[in-house]
């Protein structure tokens, strides 16, 4: 008789089908998402709305840290090479929110053009008004790593007097943006100033309730000590259990993300292995990036619902005619009760609950009569959403996962840790070299022909093992070296011979010279061995 109504419910607990992760991502927010939040004001108080940039964005890392810590010149250590609008010294340089992407073209498109851009996941910021928008930059370039990930540089956060000059803009509020939306943030610290200033402190507080992405790397670290270094290194964790609110212990990485020498060179094997470990960190991003887009879905949604019950709760106590401005002082000042009543009775993690005092001052601008009640149906919608739709994606997203497993970061500093025995695996690389009229390295030669002797060549070869240690007294770090390396070893065998060993050397001094390594090695670099024609 009245079997329509079974159809009706069987339809509603049928998940929906979709072909990939991200289609299903957008289709899930604007049609069962979308329509809470609107309803209930969310974005007045939280976050704006999402686009479908926000979900089709390659994956971005967030740098944070002090002044002089080494943002902008860690985003160059893993690109090679410069970008437009860098600037980098001991002073503060970036006084601007730099986005590092790809781009076929080299060059710099402003803030207010940039939010305009519906293909770039950056157009709610606008609302952060001009002030923020006139520190806004986008920095395009043709680099492999951008191909991958992108690279958001900020400005560095000020200590001691500077910290009282206002920036003009909620400079706190925009680190919370993007830390919404990144899939990394990485907090640098040098190791010679450990001062949290109270600008860094309230930064990190911004950042609260996205730990998961939190990486702090102790830059700086070939300038000190051993000794030193791990007094430093225990005192930054001691500062950050203050502020970093949690039971676990945040990962610091310590290194110097530069392509320099190393000043004390003590420490180069813990280093190493370091470096290694944030590497693998970043390049497992793209394979992540839809679990972790997924992840921040369910987030979002748990607070929407958490903000539609506190609405409704506020609305549902005020009065309809008289002392309505004395009933909003008292429910805004006993807002706290209100969240562990809600909690109580629907069963609620207190987690998903959003900050106390933050939510306090931003009722103060809205007229509490026009919040709208309890509309359930709305709440029904999403709950459908996260007990079987959700489900239905993280299959999904583990299937993609399956097709897709060599989807990593490449290019730049990452090609320097993946071939050679500088690196921590084998495999295919691209050899890289430097520009020059003639092949100079015989000038040399007979220097360098004199260490190779002295390391037991086998049929006139050197082993990538002895040629390690030697070139290990350059102090270059392994990227480097294992890019020269991939240099070298023209044959690919594994080993160097005589001319090969002079190049790799001459490689050395010329990147201690302060030159770069371009991206291919030039016929005229080529070993004269290595040019002769087939027979």
């Amino acid at each position: 008789m009245f079997s329509w109504l079974g159809t009706d419910d069987r339809r509603k607990r049928d998940p929906e089908v979709f072909q990939t992760v991200g289609d299903g991502l957008k289709k899930l927010y604007k049609t069962k998402l979308l329509p809470l939040e609107e309803h209930y004001k969310f974005h007045d108080f939280h976050s704006p709305a999402l686009e479908d940039a926000d979900f089709d964005n390659k994956p971005m890392v967030l740098l944070v840290g002090q002044y002089s810590t080494g943002k902008t010149t860690f985003i160059r250590y893993l690109l090679e090479q410069d970008f437009p609008g860098m600037r980098i010294g001991p002073e503060p340089t970036t006084d601007s929110f730099t986005a590092v992407m790809h781009g076929d073209l080299e060059g710099l498109i402003p803030g207010n053009a940039l939010v305009v851009d519906p293909k770039k996941p950056f157009r709610k910021l606008n609302a952060f008004g001009n002030a923020f928008l006139n520190r806004l930059v986008c920095a395009q370039l043709p680099n492999p790593v951008l191909e991958s990930i992108s690279m958001i540089d900020t400005p560095g956060i000020l200590s001691g007097e500077k910290q009282r000059i206002s920036r003009g803009y909620d400079f706190a509020g925009v680190l919370e943006w993007f830390a919404e939306r990144v899939d990394r943030i990485i907090l640098l610290f040098d190791a010679h100033k450990l001062d949290i200033s109270d600008e860094f402190s309230d930064v990190i507080k911004a950042l609260k309730n996205h730990e998961d992405k939190m990486r702090v790397v102790l830059n700086k670290a070939d300038q000190i000590q051993t000794q030193q270094l791990m007094r430093v290194y225990g005192a930054l964790m001691w500062s950050l259990g203050k502020i970093i609110n949690t039971p676990e212990v945040v990962r610091v990485y310590t290194g110097s993300f530069w392509s320099r020498p190393l000043l004390i060179p003590d420490n180069r094997k813990l280093f190493e292995a370091e470096e290694r470990d944030l590497f693998k960190d970043i390049q497992s991003l793209p394979r992540n990036a839809a679990l972790r887009k997924l992840n921040d879905l369910i987030k979002r949604a748990r607070l929407a619902k958490v903000h539609a019950y506190i609405v409704s709760s506020l609305k549902k106590e005020m009065p309809s005619l008289f002392g309505k401005e004395n009933r909003k002082r008292e429910l805004i000042g006993k807002l706290g009760e209100i969240y562990s009543q809600i909690e109580r009775e629907r069963q609620l993690s207190p987690g998903d609950f959003p900050n106390l005092r933050r939510m306090q001052e931003q009722l103060w601008a809205h007229d509490l009569t026009k919040f709208p009640v309890l509309k359930v149906k709305l709440l029904d919608v999403v709950d459908d959403m996260l007990a079987n739709d959700i489900d239905q994606l993280m299959t999904l997203v583990r299937q993609e996962e399956t097709q897709r497993p060599s989807q990593v970061v490449r290019g730049g500093a990452f090609d320097g840790t993946a071939n050679g025995p500088f690196g921590h695996g084998y495999g295919e690389g691209t050899g890289e070299g430097i520009d020059e009229p003639e092949w100079v390295v015989a000038r040399d030669k007979p220097l360098y022909d004199e260490i190779f002797y002295t390391l037991c060549p086998i049929n006139g070869r050197v082993t990538g093992a002895n040629a390690k240690k030697e070139m290990l007294r350059s102090k270059l770090p392994n990227t480097v070296l294992g890019k020269i390396w991939r240099l070298a070893d023209v044959d690919r065998d594994g080993m160097l011979d005589e001319e090969e060993f002079a190049l790799a050397n001459h490689l050395i001094k010329v990147k201690l010279e302060g030159f770069e390594l371009p991206d291919m090695l030039p016929a005229h670099l080529m070993p004269p061995s290595k040019n002769k024609a087939p027979e």
